[in-house]
């Protein structure tokens, strides 16, 4: 390669504004990412791909010290490491970072000094505070919480599955791993799933769970504290029929709480991360690229439950002739409520809670979080706040939660 060769544009005001790039020939800036939206002193290795308007890359971070990396309309905060591998549409805050071979699609928000380490594809997936994913793994559709630090952080075993598609072809399958009314205060037992394992969704697992290593767990874990012990599986087979759906109950309820937790996020984001990521135009760039991802998470469950909605159709017209019985008077009533009401669900869903839910505990939440000293970052001054106040917060936020999971009562 000729060395004099000019430059493409992009990359030399790059290099005029301070990024490093070692091999400026062979690094690919697309015409629509902003320069601006880089940081001075951001490390751009070999190979690399940056593109989108929406592309934002803070201080201190570093990409493709691995292998090369591209980067399509995706946020970085500070600190963040993507060491090799392939992120659209992602946002990642202050201290995040992926090992190579990465596979990062859109819908995932990974928040302060979250990860995965080599080979591991997230889709649709958020990961608060610390968590961490080993390598070899697949968990998308799901958000994950829990522990205090990066010493004590939830954790996802190398080889771990998230399984997110049903064998009646739907994807009404988001985990929640730890919830989002207490997991963002930081202050929460860790959760551990063992790796060359995997979840079955949707499942909801509470703080403190362990599901050892080379376990496939099948449902909830509700109480906190709880090693699975999964029963073997039975060597024998019965009759499949694809269409014909059984007692639809908790997959319901749990689509509904994971959407109520995308509403808390988003109300979190809103209200309480303004003040954390403001004055910064990098963290106020991975501010509203969250947004836009818990966005886009509510958009896909709602339409993935719709589909599984619509599927009760046949499930209700087929069922005797597809497996030569009918189903139980409770399973039809489930099926046919959902069918029935699910018009309703959706539009109100799609409306989102009221502004007035769960107000007075807000207000006294953001009381003292406005006098919070915030100059030390988000996680400092959230671990800095009084029990008074976390519980006040964690009913806000709970109440939002709640609202949805009230869309559906037991039949």
């Amino acid at each position: 390669m000729n060395k004099t060769a000019q430059l493409p544009p992009q990359v030399e005001r790059l290099l005029e504004r301070g990024v490093v790039i070692p091999s400026p020939h062979t690094v690919e800036i697309d015409d629509s990412v902003v320069p601006e939206r880089i940081a001075p002193g951001v490390r751009i290795h070999a190979g690399c791909r940056i593109t989108g308007a929406a592309a934002s890359i803070g201080p201190g971070s570093e990409i493709g010290r691995e292998a090369p990396v591209t980067i399509e309309a995706s946020q970085l905060g500070h600190r963040v490491e993507l060491k090799g591998g392939y992120v659209s549409g992602a946002t990642f805050l202050d201290g995040a970072n992926m090992g190579s071979g990465a596979h990062v699609r859109p819908g995932t928000l990974l928040e302060e000094e979250a990860g995965g380490a080599h080979a591991v594809g997230f889709k649709q997936t958020i990961f608060l505070s610390y968590v961490t994913a080993g390598s070899l793994i697949n968990f998308c559709d799901a958000l994950m919480a829990g522990g205090t630090s990066r010493k004590n952080h939830s954790e996802i075993g190398s080889s771990y599955i998230h399984f997110n598609f049903t064998p009646r072809q739907d994807k009404a399958t988001p985990s929640l791993v730890g919830d989002v009314a207490r997991g963002v205060f930081l202050d929460r037992a860790p959760i551990f799933l063992g790796g060359q394992g995997g979840l079955v969704g949707p499942a909801r697992i509470a703080y403190g769970s362990v599901i050892p290593a080379g376990t496939v767990w099948r449902g909830d874990i509700l109480e906190e504290g709880r090693i699975a012990a999964a029963p073997p599986a039975a060597a024998e087979t019965r009759a499949f029929a694809p269409g014909i759906y059984r007692g639809i109950q908790r997959v319901v309820v749990n689509n509904l709480l994971y959407i109520g937790s995308l509403w808390a996020l988003r109300a979190w984001y809103r209200q309480v991360r303004v003040g954390s990521m403001g004055g910064d135009p990098f963290r106020e760039s991975c501010r509203a690229g969250a947004l836009a991802r818990i966005g886009e998470g509510l958009e896909e469950r709602v339409k993935r439950l719709g589909e599984l909605a619509d599927k009760m159709k046949y499930s209700l017209g087929h069922a005797r002739t597809d497996t030569g019985a009918e189903l139980p008077d409770g399973v039809r009533e489930e099926q046919r409520a959902l069918l029935e009401r699910w018009p309703e669900m959706k539009a109100r869903l799609e409306t989102g809670p009221p502004d007035e839910v769960g107000a007075r505990h807000r207000d006294a939440f953001l009381e003292e979080w406005e006098g919070m000293d915030l100059s030390s970052g988000h996680c400092r001054a959230v671990g800095a706040l009084s029990p008074r106040a976390r519980a006040e917060g964690s009913a806000w936020l709970e109440g939002i939660v709640e609202g949805a999971g009230a869309l559906w009562t037991s039949i």
